[in-house]
């Protein structure tokens, strides 16, 4: 039976997240990879700084947490990679090589899918001096926060998400869906409430863009619920603010997260990103 290695960490923010110290993911052993995954689980993101990962060992790197999603859009996929996305402002040859200000926006990624992704991560190729941060919110800590009172009231509402609606009012990139696209991506509804499967912690899972209702509520009260509890997760105290490195590593758990990216001068600088998606479950 394969052992798993304790691996050396410090928290992200107190309570929240853990920077993995002293790994080298290119040429990690079984046993450390292990408690790479492990640590993952427990704490809802991980950081690993330093890096030197090619396309392929960063698609191998994800499949030790399950099995790697695709991408809704195909287009900024690296060549050969499929299921590695580009996220830049570069520009090639007259053509963008990825997408821009994509993940702008509190939200969990995919959450208009039946079983949304479980794990992101970003891998930094090039980033800004300054601006680009993104910030991840602790979406336990913010249903730990909440009066007995207010957890009962908030327990079995469901959202109604939607792809459609989504890509026609988001800030950036919006576009209308060909007729395969929308097949491809009904609306789907989640409970407000989630279950976290590796120990029964409970979150609370609200997101922006893709939602459309509470079920059961009229609007505009049901997304003003909404919008009030998208302001309580990412207050600050729940918010841990990640400035980027080349070579950094930051993964975070979709199932207890709320996410999102930051703006930044792009008439002045360069940004390019590699992300990847882990394939998850039906929220519970």
């Amino acid at each position: 039976m394969s052992t798993i290695v304790e691996t050396r960490i410090r928290p992200l923010k107190p309570g929240f997240g853990a920077e993995i110290l002293d790994v080298d993911l290119a040429h990690a052993d079984e046993a450390t990879m292990k408690g790479v995954v492990d640590t993952f689980h427990k704490h809802g993101a991980i950081l690993l700084r330093g890096q030197k990962m090619s396309p392929g060992q960063l698609t191998d790197f994800v499949a030790q947490f399950g099995e790697p999603e695709d991408h809704t859009l195909q287009e900024f996929t690296v060549p050969g990679f499929p299921k590695v996305y580009t996220l830049s402002n570069r520009i090639v040859d007259g053509k963008p090589i990825g997408a821009h200000n994509d993940g702008v926006g509190w939200h969990t990624d995919y959450s208009y899918k039946p079983e949304p992704v479980m794990a992101t991560m970003l891998y930094a190729v090039e980033v800004p001096d300054e601006g680009s941060d993104t910030l991840l919110a602790d979406c336990v800590a913010a249903w730990n926060a909440l009066t007995p009172e207010r957890q009962k009231e908030l327990e079995g509402l469901v959202l109604h998400h939607s792809y459609l609606h989504f890509m026609r009012t988001r800030e950036w990139g919006a576009r209308e869906l060909t007729e395969e696209q929308k097949a491809e991506n009904p609306d789907v509804f989640h409970p407000l409430v989630r279950t976290h499967p590796a120990d029964g912690r409970k979150a609370l899972w609200p997101s922006t863009g893709t939602v459309i209702e509470v079920v059961g509520m009229e609007n505009p009260a049901g997304l003003t619920l909404v919008d009030e509890l998208v302001e309580h997760v990412t207050q600050d105290r729940f918010v841990h603010r990640h400035k980027w490195q080349v070579g950094d590593i930051l993964m975070w758990d979709n199932r207890c997260t709320l996410h999102t990216g930051t703006l930044y001068d792009d008439t002045k600088y360069i940004r390019e990103m590699h992300r990847l998606w882990v394939r998850g479950d039906k929220p519970y």
